[in-house]
């Protein structure tokens, strides 16, 4: 009987991008454990750091802003010069803000989450597309949002349209790109005990906190999707805790 267990990652280059903490950090921590060579990019270098301590050999981390052209080709140029031509990349960068709603949201806070949430999206696979496509593999995953599927008021308007975003770019690129090879996957997480939640306009209680996902929850559904053989390409994987509903 064929081998039916999960490949390694051994060996395989992987960024993760708002890796310095959250669901970032558990996928970077994850991939590292499976063998990748991981890059990890984020704004604030202390927190980066403070993940490579949790395995030290295969993480590496890099300042990157992926709302900044330039600082994405930068951090893309020292990923492939350190560790080589990138396989995997998650593109785990998100904000939201407390003042959610229509009436409140101002047009500054608007721009930065869709310059973030996706446009810096669009600025890392545009990165990394054309090594994909010349080495005919590769394997992209976007972390969106159950907001990037039912609208409703927990996320906000700005981040609700974001995930839209991001969720529409995912798949467009995944139908142009599917014929080269390469696989690119998005995620919708239901509520996660990520600091996102300090940006919440209403505290959220530690009962509540234990009763949702947790990162790890979501980077054990990341190392299904790029673990897969090539010929498995997971489109779309909405992963929430139990007692949220879905409809």
């Amino acid at each position: 009987m064929a081998d039916q267990s999960l490949p390694s990652l051994q060996e395989q280059v992987a960024v993760v991008t708002g890796g310095g903490s959250g669901i970032g950090a558990a996928v970077a921590v994850a991939l590292a454990q499976a063998g990748a060579r991981v890059a990890i990019g984020g704004r604030r270098l202390e927190q980066l750091q403070q993940v490579q301590l949790r395995s030290p050999e295969a993480i590496h981390p890099h300042r990157l802003d992926v709302a900044d052209r330039t600082s994405v080709n930068e951090f893309f140029s020292w990923t492939e010069e350190t560790l080589g031509p990138v396989d995997i990349l998650v593109n785990s960068a998100g904000v939201n803000i407390p003042r959610r709603s229509m009436q409140e949201l101002a047009p500054e806070d608007w721009d930065r989450l869709l310059q973030i949430n996706a446009t810096g999206a669009y600025n890392c696979m545009h990165r990394v597309l054309p090594g994909m496509r010349d080495r005919a593999r590769g394997t992209i995953v976007n972390i969106s949002s159950i907001a990037g599927k039912r609208p409703g008021p927990l996320g906000g308007v700005a981040y609700n349209a974001s995930k839209f975003a991001m969720t529409a770019l995912g798949l467009s690129v995944a139908a142009e790109e599917a014929t080269r090879g390469i696989r690119i996957c998005n995620i919708y997480p239901g509520e996660v005990d990520t600091p996102i939640l300090e940006q919440r306009p209403t505290p959220v209680s530690e009962e509540h906190r234990r009763r949702i996902l947790q990162p790890e929850d979501v980077a054990q559904a990341v190392l299904l999707v790029v673990s897969l053989p090539p010929r498995a390409h997971v489109v779309e994987l909405v992963i929430k805790p139990t007692t949220q509903v879905y409809y």
